[in-house]
């Protein structure tokens, strides 16, 4: 059973959902605010983390931010009865998962954490049979999950690993935005893309030693990852 870390202030919601991810296999762990479940996440392994953004004590964009500075490796989805751009914008600079929105129906939310974790599970699987690969001047590990260069060691998420092993297998290659949102994020819907763009910029700036490495963008037809010899 995959572990969930539930933190939702409203008890009689929060009940619902518990149950439902339940009857769907999943171990719930519920805390009614972000404190307490900062707490939790501090002495219990977690597969993945549901929070509400709105909470006393804590928000849940700040108890992420704490989440991630214990386990970046940990995907998490925020949920939210806010349609504000603002909120999305935190949500993608944070690194999210998914941002869902109220009211949304019980199984929605079953079937996008469904989706996240089997997505993990194939990049863990995916990297399983690679040590490191030599990327111009850097070395990516993909055990550690770290891009070196001779000055400069950069701790990578499972994301930011998964997107640089696929611009790597298809560089100096036209890929349609479709197919990487696809392959790394299993939709290509706008929060998606929105969230792509943003490790997109990221990455920019990890490979910014080597002037030979490049992802150039061709405005609605996709990206290329160029390494000059």
């Amino acid at each position: 059973m995959k572990k969930v870390l539930l933190a939702e202030d409203d008890a009689d919601f929060a009940s619902v959902l518990k149950q439902y991810l339940e009857l769907h296999l999943y171990d719930i762990t519920w805390a009614e605010n972000g404190e307490e479940a900062l707490a939790v996440f501090q002495t219990e392994t977690f597969d993945i983390c549901v929070f509400d953004v709105m909470m006393p004590k804590m928000d849940g964009f700040t108890l992420a931010e704490k989440i991630i500075k214990i386990n970046p490796e940990v995907p998490f989805v925020f949920l939210t009865a806010r349609k504000l751009k603002e909120d999305k914008i935190i949500g993608l600079k944070l690194g999210a998962d998914d941002y869902i929105v109220k009211p949304f129906e019980a199984d929605e939310l079953v079937l996008r954490l469904n989706n996240i974790l089997k997505r993990s599970n194939q990049q863990q699987t995916q990297f399983a049979t690679i040590n490191e690969l030599q990327i111009g001047a850097y070395l990516f590990d993909t055990k550690r999950l770290s891009l070196k260069s001779n000055t400069t060691t950069q701790q990578l998420t499972e994301k930011e690993a998964a997107l640089i092993h696929f611009f790597y297998t298809h560089k100096n290659q036209m890929v349609k935005r479709e197919q990487i949102l696809k392959t790394i994020w299993g939709s290509d819907d706008f929060f998606s893309g929105r969230s792509m763009d943003v490790y997109i910029s990221k990455i920019r700036k990890y490979f910014k030693e080597d002037s030979r490495i490049s992802i150039e963008s061709v405005r609605n037809i996709g990206l290329e990852f160029k390494i000059d010899n």
